[in-house]
């Protein structure tokens, strides 16, 4: 089968729709998609004068909601948030319960969903469009996490800007030119097949 052949097929699907299919797999991609989330949490760094660190949760929140499509993906990072409120310490710096950051877990839900509906549409296929998606995303993350944070803490909404947003652009381009690069690499790979 020729790769001209082959990428019609993949029209309307998202990288986890190439296993086979059944409710196991499903199950597994759900559970692995939290985990992964939650293991991503934990490489975080604090962020002098922000109650919010940096961490790889957002980048793996973003490609969870990619990669498993907005279902799988949305129930991914339900799942992370429900667990992490019942206690599983894998929030950011291995906490869980609601915290001031909690209106980003509430966004990331939110923008896998988003780009999990993109990707089944083809946003993750190139450069530019994997670029734009990560945007979309993260934009939502942050329409959702500063408000949240400045009624958290009491912030005045510039202050929440620049607590909970400012300090995070540059390694957030970072992580989406890292998925530039990994998901259209992981669409031709799979063409090839």
């Amino acid at each position: 089968m020729s790769t001209a052949a082959a990428t019609p097929a993949r029209t309307g699907q998202v990288l986890a729709d190439l296993l086979p299919s059944s409710r196991v797999r499903d199950a597994a991609l759900v559970l692995g998609g939290a985990a992964l989330t939650g293991l991503a949490a934990q490489i975080s760094v604090p962020v002098p004068g922000s109650p919010v660190p940096v961490t790889g949760q957002t980048f793996a929140a973003l490609l969870v909601g990619t990669s498993l499509g907005a279902g799988r993906g949305f129930l991914a990072l339900a799942l992370y948030a429900v667990a992490g409120l019942a206690g599983v310490p894998w929030f950011a710096q291995g906490t869980s319960g609601v915290a001031p950051s909690f209106g980003y877990i509430l966004g990331m839900i939110l923008a896998c969903t988003v780009v999990g509906a993109l990707a089944r549409r083809g946003a993750d296929r190139s450069v530019l469009r994997t670029a734009g998606t990560m945007l979309v995303g993260e934009a939502i993350i942050y329409a959702v996490g500063v408000p949240y944070l400045a009624l958290a803490t009491g912030m005045s909404a510039t202050a929440a800007i620049a607590a909970g947003l400012t300090p995070f652009l540059i390694g957030d381009a970072l992580k989406a030119a890292l998925a530039m690069g990994a998901l259209p690499t992981a669409w031709k790979f799979a063409n090839k097949r």
